[in-house]
């Protein structure tokens, strides 16, 4: 009898699992692993490292090389949570997805629109701001031509089909590769003095020392830090149109966690090295500034057109995204049916143009209505992206305890145990308490907290429960 019940629960899990997994079908699997592995790096490597490390770099001094090499720490072990995850579930709603078999539908509900949200309104900032990059070279020209022109092209380059989205991502994120690639060399350069006058080691100690604001200085540099990690999680939810997400997805992974080292750790590393950490300021690229200093005619804008190309490729990844979600969303029943259709090209057109409808209102919001209402929507997306990444750590503990049931346990790229995912859950929490003391974040538990209570009586008065909760029963058991 004992033996009846066990085979009955795996066949109801088995059934459960193919009910999960197979309703977002459809999707055409066209990226390549070099697209793939672009992509996700790409993703990581925004106007946040271009731009937003001047903050970082205020808040802790040289110290913001161990701000990034924690920050880093907790992206190495998402990263590891999330690749196990998705090699053995490859579907484009992904964490949302896994959190909804493995944790609760609340879970899977509250990620993809948490994630949906934030990802409009970064969307619409870096719409905004590629409009006045371009200020730069056309003052003359309205920004709303700009905006127009640069959202209209790229809702059509995703609406195209996924390889034309890969291919342009891959370009796009290949001039921010080379661009820190060359400046990594000069910035050697400068410090070793091959070629230039030698900089040497001066500057990591000469203004108050290494730690001039203390570990604590460090330790509110990493939520800046984690803001500029955002984005890595791009590759989870490619793997729905990955060719072959078995090899690719681990090699995209590993190809990421070294470039992602090297690129933000060794970058940083460089600038505090090369320019005065008080002497950055806030309203500047630090990277610009060592262009200057290494004497790069028009570093402006020369630094202009890459973090032109940085927003363009955060504006081309986050309407895939939002798409993506949306389209999840349809399929499991949370959002209007319309938006699971696809073209004939495997495209969600639909959830598409909704989310870029998205972007244009976030535009109008921070147009037309008072600043307050902006922050507070900004607040909001600040934690949807913390929040996902905290609750793929809990998925992920989850599906390690469920999945030793199965007959072939999937790849495991994390170390053996939990103590991984634990980590990267206490430390991202620690990190979201620490908002409340960095200078311009208060806001994010002040407008994130009222969200998530908004979205989960969203949750509850929609009436969408699924029968079943997925048990944990592998592929094969079916």
């Amino acid at each position: 009898m004992a033996a009846t019940t066990s085979a009955d629960a795996t066949a109801s899990a088995a059934r459960d699992h193919t009910e999960l997994l197979s309703r977002e079908a459809g999707l055409h699997r066209n990226l390549t692993p070099r697209q793939l592995s672009m992509i996700a790096i790409g993703g990581a490597i925004g106007t946040g490292l271009f731009l937003g490390s001047a903050i970082s770099v205020q808040l802790a001094g040289p110290g913001v090389i161990f701000s990034f090499i924690a920050a880093g720490a907790i992206a190495v072990c998402l990263l590891w949570a999330l690749g196990e995850m998705t090699v053995a579930h490859p579907v484009a709603g992904s964490f949302g997805v896994y959190a909804e078999m493995y944790v609760h539908p609340w879970a899977g509900f509250a990620m993809r629109y948490s994630y949906w949200l934030g990802q409009v309104i970064a969307t619409g900032s870096e719409v905004v701001a590629a409009s006045i990059y371009c200020q730069h070279w056309f003052p003359n020209v309205p920004s709303w031509m700009w905006i127009l022109g640069f959202s209209a092209a790229l809702v059509y380059v995703n609406a195209r089909s996924v390889g034309s989205f890969g291919e342009f991502e891959y370009w796009f994120a290949m001039i921010k590769v080379l661009t820190i690639t060359v400046f990594l060399v000069l910035g050697v350069a400068l410090v070793l003095g091959i070629g230039f006058p030698r900089v040497g080691l001066r500057n990591y100690t000469a203004h108050g020392g290494f730690l001039p604001n203390g570990w604590q200085g460090v330790g509110l540099g990493v939520a800046m830090a984690i803001f500029s990690f955002l984005g890595l999680e791009i590759v989870a939810v490619t793997s729905g149109e990955a060719k072959d997400p078995t090899t690719a997805l681990p090699k995209a992974l590993r190809w990421t966690l070294g470039r992602m080292g090297l690129f933000y750790v060794g970058g940083l590393a460089i600038v505090v090295g090369i320019v005065p950490w008080n002497q950055v300021g806030l309203g500047e690229s630090p990277f610009v500034r060592v262009f200057e200093i290494v004497g790069i005619p028009s570093a402006a804008g020369v630094m202009n057109f890459v973090v032109l190309t940085a927003a363009l490729s955060s504006v081309n990844c986050n309407l895939y995204l939002m798409s993506r979600m949306l389209f999840s969303l349809s399929r499991g029943g949370y959002a209007p049916p319309v938006l699971g259709r696809l073209s004939r090209r495997g495209i969600p057109v639909a959830a598409l143009l909704v989310s870029s409808m998205g972007m244009f209102a976030a535009i109008f919001v921070d147009h037309w209505f008072h600043e307050k209402a902006y922050i507070y929507m900004l607040g909001s997306a600040f934690l949807g992206g913390i929040f996902v990444w905290q609750m793929i750590f809990v998925t992920h503990l989850s599906f390690r305890r469920r999945t030793a049931k199965w007959t072939k346990p999937p790849l495991r790229l994390a170390p053996p145990g939990p103590w991984s995912s634990a980590f990267g859950l206490a430390a991202l929490t620690a990190v979201l308490i620490s908002t409340w003391w960095v200078p311009g974040l208060r806001i994010t538990l002040k407008a994130g907290v009222p969200w998530l209570v908004f979205i989960s009586l969203c949750y509850l008065v929609s009436g969408r429960v699924p029968s079943r909760k997925f048990s944990g029963g592998a592929p094969e058991d079916g």
